[in-house]
């Protein structure tokens, strides 16, 4: 399997600084390839989200660097990977707490991780971040940790009522702010010829599916720089569209 990679991050136009912290890197091993891609959005409405955001992007680069290439020797068990990013996520959720206690504050950030391998992709989300998966049609593969989608699931609303609910940004849970968490994982099969896209909830709020689809679908996605300047169309209509938050996108094309 092979990849292409891109990232983008925009201030976006309410907000004076970038909570958002992002990074995505492919990395050899002796007889394959693989992706990792992380994305946080630090809390708009607590103290210093950007530090937490930051803080978290850090630990899982640490563990691309010191941890995954003892992985790429033999196949890679879903189980092992739940281990070690449940173990970053409760390790930095207790530090950002304590930091947070330290200088009176709140801090907090959603995390939303991605690990494609030839034949596997992992992902790991807390918060709103979405990962999608773009083949013949766009497939959302996370599901929103928030107020409102635990509603819906549980039939409390309807998918309408969901659709203007004014606790859209409200979350379940979020890394440094809760007591406990309870990651969501995701597993399956990588598809070739196929875009991965993880973005942060400013980028999907005022963009439908069907852009979304039409925009980042495989055959415009062919090139670093046809996939940055889809990914940099986008946030400017979300930015035209009066899109408040930080604005973010990483996008993974395979072939």
């Amino acid at each position: 399997m092979n990849y292409l990679i891109s990232a983008s991050t925009d201030i976006g136009i309410k907000k004076h600084t970038n909570q958002d912290s992002l990074f995505v890197k492919m990395l050899k091993g002796e007889n394959c390839r693989v992706v990792f891609a992380v994305l946080c959005d630090g809390m708009g409405g607590l103290a210093k989200g950007e530090v937490a955001s930051a803080t978290l992007v850090k630990a899982f680069n640490d563990w691309l660097t010191y941890k995954l290439p003892l992985l790429l020797n033999a196949p890679i068990e879903d189980g092992e990977i739940r281990r070690q990013w449940e173990e970053i996520i409760f390790t930095y959720n207790q530090k950002l707490m304590d930091y947070g206690c330290s200088c009176g504050v709140n801090l907090g950030t959603t995390v939303t991780a991605l690990l494609l391998t030839d034949t596997r992709y992992f992902i790991v989300n807390v918060g709103d971040g979405r990962a999608y998966e773009i083949s013949d049609a766009l497939r959302q593969i996370t599901i929103d940790q928030t107020v409102v989608m635990q509603e819906l699931r549980m039939g409390i609303i309807s998918p309408e009522k969901a659709a203007n609910d004014p606790r859209q940004n409200v979350l379940l849970q979020c890394v440094g702010a809760s007591e406990v968490l309870v990651p969501d994982f995701f597993f399956g099969q990588t598809k070739q010829h196929a875009v991965y896209m993880l973005c942060s909830d400013g980028f999907r709020h005022q963009t439908t599916p069907e852009e979304l689809y039409y925009s980042l679908e495989p055959n415009r996605m062919t090139s670093p720089e046809l996939m940055k300047q889809q990914e940099l169309m986008l946030i400017d209509v979300n930015k035209q569209r009066d899109e408040h938050d930080n604005i973010s996108v990483i996008t993974i094309r395979t072939y």
